[in-house]
């Protein structure tokens, strides 16, 4: 569960910790819970995930082993208060259960509410069509994984505890096959390759993220499907799953996604404007994992939608 590029907040409480010797061995997640009264496990998973938990001053994981003598600083954002609402938005359903729900995000579409947007979101669409998703107090119910607005793709929703668990255990034991479709600035010279770089929340801009050496472990594959003149379409299989990991490391090699207006670059945008590319051309077309209650291992993929392969179409035909 990461927090949306567009979502600002301001900090509400700061809680400065210390590690003793009983807490060696204790995951981070449930130091601080343990630690900060009235904070849920699953809330201080996401504070870790947001980068608002840090040992020593560094990101860590929630499964991180604490040590005795170290400082942990957890910052809790101030919440808007805000009732959720169903609404009737179409969603394209690729396969549902009594626990779980595959669909296919349009772009555009924010997954959950949050200040700016409390409406016109996925989760909003879900509580029209699966009322039974207990809603508890979370304005992300259901929400086990996130795609930023503009990439588009396959997502799982929980509509269990169960379910939940379960994925969130698959997230966290890198157990999920997640595949992307991206067109990138620049002919990508090597068929294949491996990005490994850790990645962390920027240190002065909390929208970023960035690659940092004391940053979280990042590793994402990519595969050359088709080059063209000045832009790439590669296959990338996702290692590990950091807020905007791929979006962060094509930048790192200098191969930007065409469109991202975040992390891309002047070259980027050039291509998108003269491509018509309107949002980041990113695709998440595969997820693969084990669903809940039945046990059996599936892969779920999401077809292009309409405005890449308008964009590859283009790039055949002209050769650009």
């Amino acid at each position: 569960m990461k927090m949306d590029e567009e979502q600002s907040f301001q900090i509400a409480h700061r809680h400065e910790l210390s590690a003793l010797e009983d807490h060696v061995g204790m995951r981070l997640d449930q130091f601080v819970t343990k630690s900060v009264p009235d904070l849920s496990r699953s809330y201080a998973q996401t504070l870790i995930d947001d980068g608002m938990v840090t040992v020593d001053g560094m990101d860590r994981r929630s499964s991180f082993k604490i040590s005795a003598g170290e400082s942990i600083s957890v910052e809790i954002p101030e919440t808007e208060s805000m009732e959720l609402q169903p609404e009737a938005i179409p969603l394209e359903v690729l396969y549902e259960d009594d626990g779980i729900i595959v669909l296919n995000k349009p772009a555009g579409m924010v997954v959950h509410p949050a200040p700016g947007h409390p409406g016109g979101t996925l989760v909003n669409a879900l509580l029209h069509h699966a009322p039974e998703i207990s809603v508890a107090g979370s304005t992300r119910p259901g929400i086990v994984h996130r795609l930023d607005k503009d990439t588009s793709g396959v997502m799982v929703v929980a509509k269990t505890d169960h379910a939940s668990q379960s994925l969130v255990e698959q997230w966290s034991q890198g157990k999920v096959r997640k595949r992307y479709v991206a067109i990138v600035a620049g002919v990508v010279a090597e068929e294949e390759a491996i990005v490994d770089v850790p990645i962390a929340r920027h240190r002065t801009d909390r929208k970023r993220m960035g690659v940092d050496r004391d940053g979280k472990a990042a590793v994402t594959q990519l595969s050359v499907t088709e080059r063209f003149a000045d832009t790439t379409l590669l296959d990338i299989d996702l290692r590990t799953g950091r807020t905007h990991q791929i979006r962060v490391h094509m930048a790192y090699i200098r191969h930007s996604i065409i469109g991202d207006n975040v992390y891309g670059g002047a070259t980027s945008a050039r291509l998108a404007k003269e491509l018509n590319a309107r949002r980041q051309m990113l695709h998440a077309a595969t997820l693969g994992f084990v669903v809940p209650g039945s046990g059996e291992p599936m892969e779920f993929q999401a077809p292009l939608p309409a405005d890449i392969e308008r964009v590859l179409a283009r790039l055949r035909s002209e050769g650009t």
